[in-house]
């Protein structure tokens, strides 16, 4: 029987560049954040199905270059499973009840006689291009934003992002990372089940071999849970320095930035274009409502009330957090790759608010009737600003075992002989 016997002729030690620089590889939680939430706000703003094809096919690029080989970072493809899913249901549910019948018919199904208590519903009948386009760009949006969620989840670190939340906010992060990871900690947990039947020889399916996946991921959530809490439980979570309290003073002045950035958002967001149609009957002209409502004094005001509403809230949660004993173990350092990341997701979202102003037609596709949607030049501004962190960002160290090609080329060392 042959073995392979490895001569260590100086002791292996580990090398001090990957330890000290190790972090260097990586780029800050949060830009990964910054940057998937500017895509799905770009995507969000326009129905035009060739420009969201493309915003996600760079989103799902950068990803496939920048994520690790971690157990968390292989949910890339269940999210994208789930997009695929959402468009089919979509469409599905619109070919079977969706439309009225008006427009360019397709193809007709049997209709479905129902009540008179269901009148409003409609099961079978012709299937129109209209509903379908509509139905098929709405659900090809929301399957891009889904894909941008789940970007951010397997590029960025669960446990590094919880590590760099202000400290006012600890508590309150840790629910929302939790819940955050519960889904990429669950896919982990289904692999390792399914690995360690597949070299215990179990070729079981369907019913039975759910059944036996299912216990033991149970149990290892349980076990990690546990873990979790006698981790949280010796390092002091929650702890206070000296018993402090918050100040009245700092907790009025959260409300009043919170309630500040909540109106600021609302005089934005429902004064789109910087006019309202005053209504002559309840604004009567030269009166203070017509003068607030009738020119750009309204996005104004919000503007103010949002940077006093960021500013306040900020010093707030730095006046909060003092009281608080969160210590952080190798903080991670906030780098230009991070912020060009953040860049990146800022840009394609101006990007998109520029063309709605610029190009309405090119970016809102219409669907009644149906238009071919058209690619102007300018769109590909926002997708190179979408692709652009697969390139400004370093490249994840990634083990042998990840790298198919690595492993496939190992050869023995010479150090490394056949005794038989």
């Amino acid at each position: 029987m042959s073995r392979l016997v490895t001569r260590t002729a100086d002791p292996v030690v580990e090398n001090p560049s990957a330890t000290t620089h190790g972090s260097a590889r990586t780029v800050h939680p949060w830009s990964w954040w910054g940057w998937a939430a500017g895509c799905g706000i770009a995507i969000s703003l326009t129905n035009n199905p060739l420009l969201v094809v493309l915003v996600t096919a760079a989103v799902a690029l950068v990803v496939t270059l920048r994520r690790t080989d971690e157990p968390w970072a292989r949910s890339a493809g269940v999210y994208a499973g789930m997009a695929l899913t959402v468009v089919v249901i979509r469409v599905f549910f619109q070919v079977l009840i969706g439309g009225d019948g008006t427009g360019t018919v397709l193809f007709r199904l049997p209709k479905v006689s129902l009540p008179d208590w269901a009148a409003g519903i409609r099961l079978g009948g012709p299937v129109t291009a209209e509903g379908l386009a509509a139905t098929g760009y709405d659900a090809l949006r929301l399957a891009g934003m889904l894909i941008c969620f789940g970007a951010a989840n397997s590029l960025a670190n669960p446990r590094r992002v919880l590590k760099s939340v202000p400290a006012a906010l600890h508590d309150v992060s840790v629910a929302i990372v939790i819940a955050l990871a519960v889904f990429p900690q669950l896919i982990a947990s289904v692999q390792r089940v399914r690995r360690a039947r597949r070299l215990r020889g179990d070729t079981r399916k369907g019913m039975r071999a759910l059944v036996a996946v299912l216990v033991p991921v149970l149990e290892d959530s349980v076990e990690t849970s546990m873990s979790l809490a006698r981790g949280m439980e010796s390092r002091g979570y929650g702890r206070t320095r000296n018993d402090r309290q918050v100040r009245p003073g700092t907790r009025i002045l959260l409300v009043l930035s919170v309630m500040g950035l909540t109106l600021g958002c609302y005089g934005i967001l429902a004064n789109p274009t910087g006019s309202f149609s005053a209504d002559p009957s309840t604004c009567a002209p030269g009166s203070l409502c017509s003068w607030f409502l009738a020119d750009r004094m309204g996005q104004h005001i919000g503007i103010v009330l949002i940077v006093v509403g960021v500013i306040g809230s900020i010093i707030g949660l730095r006046t909060s957090g003092r009281r608080l004993g969160v210590s952080r173990y190798r903080p991670d350092p906030w780098t230009w790759q991070a912020t060009a990341s953040c860049l990146c997701g800022a840009v394609a979202m101006i990007a998109m608010i520029w063309l709605s102003q610029a190009n309405p037609k090119a970016i809102t596709v219409p669907t009644s009737p149906v238009a071919w949607p058209s690619l102007e030049p300018a769109m590909l501004i926002v997708v190179v600003a979408a692709a652009l962190p697969g390139v400004l960002t370093p490249a994840p160290q990634r083990s042998a075992s990840a790298d198919p090609e690595q492993a496939a080329s190992w050869k023995p060392r010479k150090d490394q002989v056949s005794e038989s």
